[in-house]
């Protein structure tokens, strides 16, 4: 018979021991900077039994598998125990159920770090051999990560579309896991479920560039949810990647407005989702091209982005397909100021010629976007 070790039963004994020697009076780490120094040892000897099984090995350190095999100063009840405790010991912290999103990100973050770094120092033709070697630390780290994300789902932002889900990008992040567990034996390691870079931006590790999340409701909401925080410094709109700035602790740091993933989150976590009046794509395009004109502008109040002053005049933005008469007397504008419709996919008939006729006797000017490029240019 082999004394090959089944690649499933390494994968449960290599995280189960959680990178450090299951001697709980040891622990020492089993990762150095050398390489990894995790031996697996039989609680009942392999010649005695010829068994490979799970339930008979155990991750020790060198000092504590010599001591245990060659010196007796264990017996196999000890290391059985051992065995039990650090079970209990994994399942009993890495189940944990946290209260909020940050807390789950403070246990998830270390754990990407330290893959992310072993991956872009090891991962190449060159240093493929230490790649080899701290593989198996990464295993570990992942085996961690399913477990803490697998029980705290209920914090992750969910959609019943996938592209619009966040819960989807951590799902897809623990199929990665388990198909890196699988081909990890594997000389070709054909691997079809790559890393989700999106995990990073989730646990706002490293910003992604994607789509605009439509609402400007939404990113208002949030800004009035940080200011009650005390922790809104500023939002820079009207350029190409777009953000708040925030304080966090002694510094701060930006939400970019782009970065899909992390945004979804907070909005989550803050209960600021809102439904779509105007779009944020459109009015950051809108501010672009004031800017563009070499002109400044103010918001008139930092949560309602809606309303803006240029050299002195008010401009409203609105969304609709057509505005019409009623909707302009609903937004009740004041004398002077100019209405812009942003919605510019029906032309110059996205504002009524009714709306135009009382725009006239408001003393309001009404703009389509067309229509804005020229006013613009005249402030």
């Amino acid at each position: 018979m082999s004394r090959k070790i089944s690649t499933q039963v390494e994968r449960r004994i290599y995280a189960e021991s959680m990178g450090r020697c299951m001697n709980p009076e040891c622990k020492v780490e089993l990762f150095k900077d050398s390489g990894d120094i995790m031996e697996k040892a039989h609680i009942i000897p392999y010649c005695d039994t010829k068994d490979n099984s799970y339930e008979n090995l155990i991750i020790l350190c060198p000092n504590c598998h010599t001591n245990f095999d060659k010196n007796s100063a264990f017996s196999a009840d000890d290391v059985e125990k051992w065995k039990k405790i650090r079970k209990a010991e994994f399942e009993r912290f890495f189940s944990k159920e946290y209260d909020t999103f940050e807390d789950l990100k403070s246990e998830v973050v270390p754990l990407l770090l330290h893959n992310q770094a072993i991956f872009e120092n090891y991962y190449s033709e060159d240093q493929r051999g230490l790649w080899d070697i701290f593989e198996g630390e990464v295993l570990s780290n992942n085996r961690i990560l399913r477990k803490i994300l697998k029980h705290n789902t209920k914090l992750i932002q969910k959609h019943s579309q996938e592209s619009y889900s966040n819960l989807a990008i951590v799902q897809k992040f623990m199929l990665h896991i388990d198909e890196f567990e699988a081909t990890r034996i594997s000389k070709e390691k054909i691997r079809h479920v790559l890393f989700p870079v999106e995990i990073n931006s989730l646990f706002g590790i490293k910003p992604l560039q994607k789509d605009f999340i439509p609402s400007v409701e939404s990113i208002e909401s949030l800004i009035a949810v940080l200011l009650n925080k005390g922790k809104f410094e500023s939002i820079v709109l009207g350029i190409d990647n777009p953000y708040i700035q925030v304080k966090k602790d002694s510094s701060s740091e930006k939400i970019y407005l782009n970065d899909t993933p992390r945004l979804r989150q907070i909005y989550y976590d803050s209960n600021c989702f809102r439904k779509v009046n105007v779009r944020f794509e459109s009015l950051n395009y809108a501010l672009k091209v004031i800017k563009s004109r070499g002109l400044n502008f103010d918001f008139i109040e930092i949560d309602n982005l809606k309303e803006i002053t240029v050299n002195g005049v008010k401009i409203v933005f609105i969304y609709e397909y057509c505005l019409s008469k009623v909707k302009l007397q609903q937004l009740c504008p004041e004398e002077k100021c100019v209405v812009l419709n942003l919605h510019n996919w029906n032309g110059e008939c996205c504002i009524s010629v009714e709306a135009y006729e009382l725009a006239k006797e408001m003393k309001v000017t009404l703009l389509t976007l067309d229509r804005f490029y020229k006013y613009i240019n005249g402030i």
